[in-house]
C-alpha cells in the first residue's frame, strides 16, 4: 500500500498537480522552445515515471527493513552448541560412559547460554569469548552463539546493601567493551544480567546498577548481529501486589536500556510455567507500550520448568536448589524441578500444550525458548551434580 501511495503521489507531482500549479510552473519556466522544437510530453512523462519508480524502490527498501526488524533473529541461524570446559554438563558427558553418557546427552548436546561472570576479568573476557565462540560455531560462522552475562558487582543480596564503586563501574564498562570487540559480527544472543530485579533494591533507589546494564545493552545492541535480551525476573518476580508485578519489571527494563535491545528475558532462575511467562511478557509489553517504549520481543528460560511451580510456594529447604522430581508422574501440587521444553524457536507448536491465547502471543512476541538456567548445578551455580543431571532428564516430560 505504501508503494502504491507513493507512486500515485509521485505521478501527480510529475504531472504538475492541479491546473493552477501547472500554469505557475510553466510561467516560471526559464526554457523557451527553439524554432522547430516541439514541447516533449513524452519527456515529462518519462521523468514522472522515473521519479515514481525511485520512490517505489525507496518504499520497498523501507518495507524490507521493517520485515527484517520484525523477523526473528534467533530463527535465521542454526543454534551452535558449545563444547568445552566452560560447560560442566559437557565435561561430565565427555567423561561419562554407559547409561549415564546416554542420558547426559539430553543436556550436553542442547544449545545453551553459558554464563560469563565476575570470575572473568576485563583483561580476560575478549580471549575467553573468542574461544567460546569458536567452540560453539565449530567452523560455521553463521551459527548462533548464546551467552548469559552476569558480571555486575555487587549483585543479588549484596546489591541491596551497597552500590558499585567507581572502580567496579569502570571495570564493568571495560569488560563490556572488550566483550563487544570479541563478538564483532558473530551472530549472538545475549541474556543480560540474570536475576534482573535485584536492580530494584539498590540503596537509596540509585540507578547506578541499571545505568551500567543500560550501557551494556546499548553497546552490545550496536553490534550488527547481536540480539540482547535484558533479564526482567519471572512471572512470580516481581510478584503482583507489593512487589509491583509487571509494572516494576517494566520499570527495571526501561532503566536498564531495553529501548536499545531486541527485548527482554524471563524465568532465568525460577520455575514458572511457560504459559505464565508468556502472560507476564504480554503484561510487561502493555506497560512498555504505555510508556512510549513500544512492545518488545522476549525469550523464556525453559531449562527447569518442566514441572512448574511458584518460587515462593516451594515446600523444601532452598528454592534455588529445588529437589528434582522423582518421576515423570508426580502430582501437580508437588514443588520439584525437571527439564522443560527443549530450546526452540517453534514457540507455538501444539506439542507444548499452550492455551490458545498464550500460543497467539508466543507466535507474535516470543523469539525462543532458551536454556539459560542451570538446574544441573548445585544451587544453579556450582558445582555440577551428576545425580541431579541424570534425574532431571529421566523425570522430564519432554525426554
Amino acid at each position: 500500500m505504501l508503494a502504491v501511495a507513493l507512486i500515485v503521489a509521485a505521478s501527480t507531482a510529475g504531472c504538475g498537480g492541479s491546473g493552477g500549479g501547472t500554469k505557475a510552473a510553466l510561467t516560471a519556466s526559464p526554457h523557451t522552445p527553439r524554432a522547430g522544437e516541439r514541447p516533449s510530453r513524452d519527456r515529462a512523462e518519462k521523468l514522472g515515471t522515473a521519479r515514481a519508480r525511485k520512490l517505489a524502490a525507496e518504499a520497498d527498501a523501507v518495507a524490507r527493513q521493517q520485515r527484517r526488524l520484525r523477523a526473528n533473529p534467533l530463527a535465521t541461524h542454526p543454534w551452535g552448541v558449545y563444547q568445552g570446559p566452560r560447560e560442566p554438563a559437557w565435561v561430565a558427558y565427555e567423561g561419562a560412559s554407559g547409561s549415564n553418557r546416554s542420558v547426559l546427552a539430553a543436556i550436553a548436546k542442547q544449545p545453551k547460554a553459558v554464563w560469563f561472570t565476575t570470575h572473568t576479568s576485563a583483561g580476560q573476557i575478549a580471549g575467553q569469548a573468542r574461544d567460546y565462540i569458536a567452540r560453539s560455531q565449530h567452523g560455521n560462522p553463521g551459527a548462533l552463539v548464546q551467552m548469559a552475562l552476569f558480571n555486575m558487582r555487587p549483585w543479588e543480596g549484596e546489591a541491596c546493601h551497597r552500590l558499585p564503586s567507581a572502580s567496579e563501574q569502570g571495570s564493568y564498562r571495560a569488560w563490556i567493551r572488550n566483550l563487544a570487540g570479541a563478538i564483532g559480527s558473530t551472530p549472538t544472543a545475549i541474556i543480560l544480567q540474570p536475576d534482573g530485579p535485584f536492580a530494584l533494591c539498590a540503596p537509596h533507589h540509585s540507578h547506578i546498577p541499571s545505568d551500567l546494564i543500560a550501557y551494556a545493552s546499548r553497546t552490545l545492541s550496536a553490534l550488527p548481529h547481536t540480539s540482547v535480551y535484558v533479564e526482567a525476573g519471572a512471572a512470580d518476580w516481581p510478584a503482583a501486589g507489593a512487589q509491583g508485578g509487571a509494572t516494576a519489571a517494566a520499570d527495571l527494563l526501561i532503566a536498564g536500556g531495553v529501548k536499545y535491545a531486541r527485548g527482554f528475558a524471563l524465568n532465568g532462575t525460577h520455575y514458572s510455567a511457560t504459559s505464565a511467562e508468556i502472560s507476564r511478557g504480554a503484561e510487561i509489553n502493555a506497560v512498555l507500550e504505555a510508556r512510549g517504549i513500544g512492545k518488545k520481543h522476549f525469550v523464556i528460560n525453559t531449562a527447569e520448568n518442566g514441572h512448574p511451580f511458584v518460587f515462593g510456594n516451594y515446600r523444601g529447604g532452598d528454592p534455588d536448589n529445588a529437589t528434582v522430581c522423582p518421576s515423570k508422574s508426580v502430582s501437580a501440587a508437588a514443588t520439584c524441578t525437571t527439564l522443560g521444553i527443549p530450546p526452540t524457536t517453534d514457540v507455538a507448536n501444539a506439542r507444548w500444550g499452550l492455551p490458545a491465547t498464550q500460543a497467539r502471543i508466543a507466535r507474535n512476541w516470543v523469539d525462543g525458548y532458551m536454556w539459560f538456567g542451570r538446574p544441573w548445578l548445585v544451587r544453579q551455580a556450582w558445582p555440577f551434580s551428576m545425580s541431579r543431571a541424570v534425574q532431571l532428564v529421566r523425570s522430564s516430560p519432554w525426554f
